[in-house]
């Protein structure tokens, strides 16, 4: 059970005008021009995809990188919920918060990249239904999922006293949503691995594996907790609150078990297929590989003893390079990888244009000022007298 002083959040309060906002707000209006541009003219008015290339950054970012950095979310209620670390429970709000939108956002983006975008709803409908579709299972877990957080989040806004008896209501099923808010990251998660498994000889050795499926779903998760960490130490300093320190060291040591275990199962699938040469081989796949690597194995030598935990400097830092390896896992996997020259066929090359680029950090606005309005005007984070006491 979490402790008594732990269900004290509170709203930040202040101004919503901000240099922070308002660059937010620039980013998103010109999202928005790119994407009238879009709908009116089709893809080819603002992209550079191509016959090679049918999946650009629209996709491969927004929506394999950052689902993935959406599971903080989802991570953290695992250990409440499932492990009972109710120590854990402050933090579930800010990180279900950094995922509902992570995960909004990304089914928005799917939309973005569709040819035709306006037969989405088959998607839904019964009589279109392809359950031996990888894409149709990994669809239809991120709308559920989408749903189930908005669920979950909820109790956020119905705080005030008029408001009671619904929330005593949607405190009645939460205990399914909950079970559903931690199958459905586990099943979508993996699945976006094997979408890379069907491609076959189309995606490089290094990452071409019948292992990317519990590759994909153990990276989310040590993601998940690294997203944390980032939000956390980069949110206390912006809104200058002290930082949670004696959750955070902890959780970082958890984080870690899964690093090395991922690490493990990587290194080992290498090995077994007898991929690991390719690695050594002077190409720009090698070299992507390795900064994959090194990226994810560096935190255990930055926090790895306890005392560096207790350091905020390397507990960002830390986070900040794991979401870079697994960026970079996806990225690899999904475009550098990618191979379109196969049977003499190809010679497609891709590079995203300027509003593709525009498009994505738009994405990444909406994620942040949502943030910033919401944690600023509902109960989100804890309450900084309740931090103090720590």
């Amino acid at each position: 059970m979490a402790n008594n002083n732990h269900a004290a959040p509170a709203p930040l309060g202040g101004s919503l005008v901000n240099a922070v906002t308002l660059i937010c707000g620039v980013l998103i209006a010109i999202m928005v021009a790119v994407l009238l541009v879009r709908f009116l003219f089709g893809l080819g008015a603002v992209t550079a995809l191509n016959d090679g290339y049918p999946w650009g950054i629209w996709v491969v970012v927004d929506v394999v990188i950052g689902s993935a950095f959406a599971c903080g979310g989802f991570s953290v209620a695992m250990l409440v919920y499932i492990f009972n670390k109710g120590e854990y429970h402050p933090l579930v709000r800010p990180a279900l918060l950094a995922s509902l939108f992570g995960y909004t956002l990304a089914g928005a983006g799917v939309i973005f990249d569709l040819g035709r975008w306006w037969n989405v709803w088959h998607m839904f409908s019964p009589w279109s239904f392809n359950p031996n579709s990888v894409m149709f299972e990994v669809a239809v877990c991120i709308t559920l999922y989408i749903i189930v957080m908005w669920l979950e989040f909820a109790p956020t806004f119905l705080e005030s006293r008029e408001r009671q008896e619904t929330r005593k209501k949607l405190n009645k099923v939460m205990f399914f949503l909950i079970a559903l808010g931690t199958v459905l990251p586990m099943m979508h998660q993996s699945s976006l691995g094997t979408l890379l498994v069907v491609l076959g000889v189309q995606i490089h050795p290094l990452w071409q594996t019948p292992a990317l499926p519990l590759l994909y779903l153990l990276s989310a998760i040590t993601m998940g907790y690294a997203v944390v960490l980032f939000e956390s130490c980069l949110g206390s300093s912006a809104e200058r609150r002290r930082l949670e320190t004696h959750m955070l060291t902890p959780l970082a040591k958890i984080m870690l078990g899964f690093l090395a275990v991922f690490l493990v199962v990587r290194v080992a699938d290498l090995v077994v297929r007898g991929a690991l040469p390719k690695a050594f081989v002077p190409s720009v796949e090698a070299l992507m590989f390795w900064l994959e690597i090194l990226s994810f194995a560096a935190p255990l030598i930055l926090i790895g003893a306890e005392s560096n935990r207790r350091n905020p400097a390397r507990l960002f830092l830390a986070g900040v390079l794991l979401m870079l390896g697994g960026a970079l896992m996806r990225l690899n996997g999904y475009l550098i990888g990618y191979e379109t020259n196969i049977d003499g066929a190809g010679g497609f090359t891709y590079f995203p244009t300027l509003a593709e680029v525009l498009v994505t950090a738009g994405m990444f606005a909406i994620e942040v000022l949502g943030y910033i309005i919401i944690t600023r005007r509902f109960p989100v984070l804890p309450r900084e007298d309740v931090q103090a006491a720590h």
